[in-house]
């Protein structure tokens, strides 16, 4: 195996690793209801909702090109802003 190779392995495996935290993200944003948004005080469910569907959309598009991008690397720190900080927010006013 040469170098050349496990680059690729590293990025494949980077790229499937992004691929997926913005996809759980998308995911958990859409099961949420609207008003827990604005109970928790974040922004609205729509704005989180195209956020992330932009970004995992714009990862799908980008599969051949690098995953540390600035644009990939953008909507990925905005899928851990939510998985960070929105989600628990938003569970905490949803807890029953």
């Amino acid at each position: 195996m040469t170098v050349f190779e496990l680059e690729g392995w590293v990025y494949l495996v980077v790229l499937l690793v992004m691929l997926a935290v913005k996809g759980f993200a998308l995911i958990s944003a859409l099961t949420f209801s609207g008003p827990a948004y604005e109970a928790a005080g974040k922004l609205t469910k729509p704005g989180w909702s195209i956020l992330l569907a932009v970004g995992f959309a714009a990862q799908l598009i980008m599969l051949s090109s690098s995953p540390i991008s600035l644009i990939s690397l953008a909507f990925t720190i905005a899928a851990f802003v939510y998985l960070a900080d929105v989600r628990p927010a938003l569970a905490e006013v949803t807890r029953r």
